[in-house]
């Protein structure tokens, strides 16, 4: 896809209908979820609903979301759904160590996204990240982490956070999306959280309900005045190389340019 995605919403594969309506809500990604939106019992009929679904492409990328890959299920979800044409990608839950992303990666022929669930798959973020170039994305699932590390406060996810968006950057993958905000009805908080996940260094988010959406899309495509400050920085860098400074005073060297060029990228997204 050329399309830079934002947003990437997440919906139960035992659901058709409502993965159905997902597909028109205006997600850059949908991903349908075999893990922990799927009871145990009802398994095995969203396995064949979503290969069904994927036996034909669709206008939006479908990512699907595997069970656990040391769990009952997981081999089965492969099995089923690695080679199908509607298929654009695999995202792999409660990743610990690369050995992981190589093993799924010799099965499947498409692009895979591993998810850091605990404090072990964190601490292994950067291996991860490098175990196989069929790898193109981490992220964090904060749930499961909060809960592994004991995490009241959201700030004590920070570091965290900062870790899997260096480990990224650090092995040549896109900056990665937020987890998921669990409250649909708190968009305010929403965009408070974005914000601060922005500042960070993510990329977008994943989202539960289609009401999130265009919440993520605004907090995370630049405003008018970070563009033009962006153009005004690429426009002085084009007339004179090395660092100087614009006439409001702020200074611009090649790190700078860098960050602006990335900037506009960001607004022009398709």
């Amino acid at each position: 896809m050329t399309r830079t995605p934002l947003t990437w919403l997440y919906v139960p594969g035992d659901r058709p209908h409502v993965v159905a309506k997902a597909l028109a809500a205006g997600a850059d990604v949908v991903v349908v979820d075999l893990e922990d939106a799927v009871a145990p019992d009802r398994k095995e009929y969203a396995r064949a609903a979503t290969a069904e679904l994927l036996a034909q492409s669709h206008p939006v990328p479908v990512h699907v979301r595997v069970n656990a890959l040391d769990g009952p299920w997981a081999a089965a979800d492969l099995a089923a759904l690695a080679r199908l044409p509607g298929l654009s990608g695999l995202r792999l839950p409660k990743v610990t160590g690369p050995e992981e992303v190589r093993r799924v990666a010799v099965a499947t022929p498409v692009p895979l996204y591993a998810l850091l669930e605990s404090a072990l798959g964190v601490e292994r973020a950067y291996a991860v990240a490098t175990a196989h170039p069929a790898l193109r994305g981490v992220s964090l699932g904060e749930a499961d982490l909060r809960a592994d590390l004991g995490v009241r406060a959201d700030a004590g996810l920070d570091w965290p956070r900062s870790r899997v968006i260096t480990a990224a950057r650090a092995a040549g993958l896109a900056p990665p999306p937020q987890s998921v905000h669990p409250d649909i009805r708190d968009l305010d908080g929403l965009a408070a959280s974005c914000a601060h996940g922005r500042g960070l260094g993510f990329l977008g988010r994943a989202a539960i309900h289609p009401r999130q959406l265009p919440v993520i899309e605004r907090v995370y495509l630049p405003t008018e005045a970070e563009i033009e400050h962006a153009e005004a920085v690429v426009k002085a860098a084009s007339a004179n190389e090395g660092a100087q400074a614009l006439p409001d005073g702020r200074f611009v060297d090649a790190a700078a340019v860098n960050l602006a060029r990335r900037t506009l990228a960001s607004a022009h997204r398709d």
